[in-house]
């Protein structure tokens, strides 16, 4: 009862910020995002009724903290009466640190688990089940361009774009390597329950996604630049503005920045984002 499954991470072009329901783990606003091909984390998840508990080892090296959250991931895919599992995980590149490492790793937890189980899904209900784990995990079953819908009581997601009709490039700068002085969820209900900005991100985001639909649909990539960057530095904003403020940033993010600005003052296809973290991400054709 064995099985390893290998997902990839995926960047938000059009951010999510902050959860509607923060028990079935819902997000606040729909995202859309590119999967990145050259990232990836390798899940095997090994059932054995001989285990007295679950263990988790990430790169290594066992991993207590990180083991509830990964313990709920097999309860929802297997069910809470399941038997002990001993869980592997290996990243290509640093985890916690803003480049949705557990977009990648709960995608390949929830495929794996599956397997292990015996159990046949589809892929849309693997992408919710995953996305009960981390929001931005079921977007990670796509590739290309996806967008990741709100509806009453779940997610919808859609592909947009596939990585051949526009085979657009993804250059990603590690400005640090360590952990993240605040984790996502921490950081989003911050902002929720204090930044005077977060009613004005929920109520403009159904208008980027649209105007970032568009230009995908059109190829316009001078129109995904402009409503990307916006979007990227709105939700930072929100964070910026929260009490206390949650400033992922270092100067080593802020000089990418400037070198992106520089590039495109001399007439390359190309802009930034940032997700929950420090690293920047140079979108280009």
């Amino acid at each position: 009862m064995q099985a390893t499954a290998i997902a990839q991470p995926n960047i938000a072009l059009i951010k999510y910020w902050g959860k509607r329901d923060i028990e079935r783990n819902l997000p606040a606003v729909g995202s859309i995002s590119i999967t990145l091909s050259d990232l990836f984390t390798e899940v095997s998840v090994e059932l054995d009724e001989k285990l007295r508990a679950d263990s988790l080892m990430i790169n290594g090296v066992f991993d207590e903290q990180r083991l509830p959250r990964m313990q709920l991931c097999l309860d929802n895919v297997i069910g809470e009466q399941r038997v002990r599992a001993r869980i592997t995980s290996q990243s290509n590149f640093p985890i916690a640190a803003g480049l949705a490492s557990s977009a990648s790793s709960f995608a390949a937890a929830t495929v794996a688990a599956a397997g292990a189980a015996g159990l046949s899904l589809k892929v849309d209900d693997l992408a919710r089940v995953a996305g009960r784990a981390s929001g931005s995990a079921a977007r990670s079953f796509y590739g290309g361009i996806a967008e990741l819908r709100n509806c009453d009581n779940t997610i919808n997601l859609n592909a947009l774009c596939n990585e051949h009709s526009w085979p657009l490039k993804v250059v990603v700068a590690i400005t640090e390597t360590g952990p993240k002085h605040t984790g996502s969820t921490e950081a989003m209900e911050i902002s929720r329950n204090s930044s005077p900005f977060y009613s004005s991100w929920l109520e403009q985001q159904d208008g980027d996604l649209q105007i970032a639909r568009t230009a995908i649909e059109q190829r316009d990539f001078a129109a995904l630049a402009e409503i990307a960057e916006h979007n990227c530095l709105k939700m930072h904003s929100v964070m910026w503005a929260s009490r206390p403020a949650i400033v992922f940033w270092n100067s080593v993010t802020l000089q990418c920045l400037q070198t992106v600005r520089r590039l495109q003052e001399d007439g390359h296809n190309v802009f930034f984002t940032i997700d929950a973290g420090p690293q920047v991400k140079a979108v280009c054709l």
